[in-house]
């Protein structure tokens, strides 16, 4: 879930300090979020124009809301579906320890499910307080029984996988050695 995004849509309902905003975010979510990653998002929302101070609250701290742009970002989210895209760092890794011949692919396999499992056993036995935290324990779950069964498809898929060494084929461009003179 995009943090950015999602900040701004708290916000959309309310301008927030950046503690109240990490809050929120949480008492909505049930996921943890770094405080410093707040104040490091609304730094960035500001110099895009999306956000803007809204004063000071009666303790002193430095308001926010969303501005016009920040607002039709906000409602754009929300609206639009979201698909899980980007690198999957744990397929990359399998995939790169097939081609290592001292790879140990069960093993590998083996671990990565344990994970899978207890991080499910977790995801199992945490109940949300509320609607929208269990809506992302759901997920969750949901998502860590794919991984399961993708593990399953891994281990049918790398049965017959030889490793391999690294190709004689040099690429024409790269950086130079430096000169140690």
């Amino acid at each position: 879930m995009s943090v950015r995004q999602s900040l701004l849509a708290i916000l959309d309902h309310g301008a927030c300090y950046g503690s109240q905003l990490r809050a929120e975010y949480e008492r909505r979510t049930g996921a943890r979020l770094n405080v410093g990653q707040v104040y490091t998002t609304l730094e960035r929302l500001e110099r895009d124009g999306l956000v803007e101070g809204a004063g000071v609250d009666d303790e002193g701290h430095l308001l926010w809301r969303p501005t016009a742009a920040g607002r039709a970002e906000a409602a754009t989210w929300i609206a639009h579906a979201s698909l899980a895209e980007g690198r999957d760092e744990v397929a990359l890794k399998i995939a790169l320890a097939v081609t290592f011949p001292d790879a140990d692919i069960h093993g590998i396999l083996a671990a990565q499910r344990a994970a899978v499992r207890e991080a499910l056993d977790a995801a199992t036995r945490d109940e949300g307080d509320a609607v929208s935290a269990a809506i992302v324990l759901a997920a969750r779950r949901a998502r860590l029984e794919a991984d399961l069964r993708w593990l399953d498809e891994v281990e049918r898929i790398t049965a017959d996988a030889e490793p391999f060494a690294l190709s004689e084929d040099r690429p024409r461009r790269g950086r130079p050695a430096r000169s140690t003179v």
